[in-house]
């Protein structure tokens, strides 16, 4: 009788935990594992707790110096929200589908910060950190592509090799970084949450204010940018309320 007693508490308890969680980082959880979020289908891949190089020294003025970052371990999209998904949270809210999108399983484009912050929200997450965007991109070894050091305009949609337009996500799965996450170079550019400051990157300097009203980061180059912009560590900004036709997210959670 007690046995069956505390086997009902245990279901119950279940029942009222949020159904949204991501799974938290205990014993075993591997870089790269997966969770699917069940509000809006998205994939997203762990990446374990550590450091990381950010910046280069080699590359634009604002991604100087390179440095060390020390990150806890944290969800990431595996691919960037599609036009499909973020159709199915304006219809749950009323906001309103912007125009100039490809096809379902295309990234969804001309979103402004404030509207990725809106969906990742209604999904029950949020937008990466530049740091978090950064790591998942070029792992620990400061790598200059998400796939190793090596430009290879095949695996990634680029003016140098792509159509001139978005392509489904994961279309380039031999771009894959090393957690696995896809379209990190090209396709479209990323925004993250943080706001755009010098370097050495802090978390509690301010960039991560929400209602901070400046500028924001975004990430990783587009099909309309080259290879130059394709880089990890390659750093853009935008006011906040900016939307373009080669912009869109992707999804992070704390672990």
């Amino acid at each position: 009788m007690v046995h069956r007693l505390l086997c009902l508490l245990g279901l119950v308890t279940l029942a009222l935990l949020p159904w949204h969680d991501a799974p938290r980082a205990a014993v075993g959880t591997r870089a790269g594992q997966t969770w699917t979020n069940p509000k809006d289908g998205s994939k997203l891949v762990f990446v374990p707790a550590g450091g990381f190089t950010m910046g280069s020294n080699g590359g634009d003025a604002d991604e100087k110096p390179a440095h060390k970052v020390n990150l806890r371990g944290y969800w990431i999209g595996k691919n960037e929200v599609t036009v499909a998904q973020y159709r199915r949270f304006c219809q749950e809210t009323g906001r309103q589908m912007p125009r100039g999108q490809g096809g379902d399983n295309h990234p969804v484009v001309n979103v402004s910060w404030d509207d990725a912050v809106a969906y990742a929200r209604w999904a029950g997450c949020r937008l990466p950190t530049e740091a978090e965007w950064e790591k998942a991109a070029r792992g620990t070894d400061a790598r200059t592509y998400p796939w190793g050091n090596t430009w290879d305009p095949a695996k990634c949609n680029t003016e140098e090799g792509g159509p001139g337009r978005t392509m489904p996500v994961g279309s380039y799965p031999r771009g894959a970084s090393p957690y696995g996450c896809l379209d990190m170079a090209g396709n479209v550019s990323e925004w993250c949450s943080s706001v755009y400051k010098k370097y050495p990157y802090r978390a509690d300097d301010g960039r991560e204010d929400p209602n901070a009203p400046s500028p924001r980061v975004y990430r990783g180059g587009s099909w309309d940018d080259d290879r130059d912009d394709a880089r990890t560590s390659e750093r853009d900004s935008d006011a906040r309320g900016d939307k373009d036709d080669d912009r869109g997210f992707r999804l992070a959670r704390s672990s």
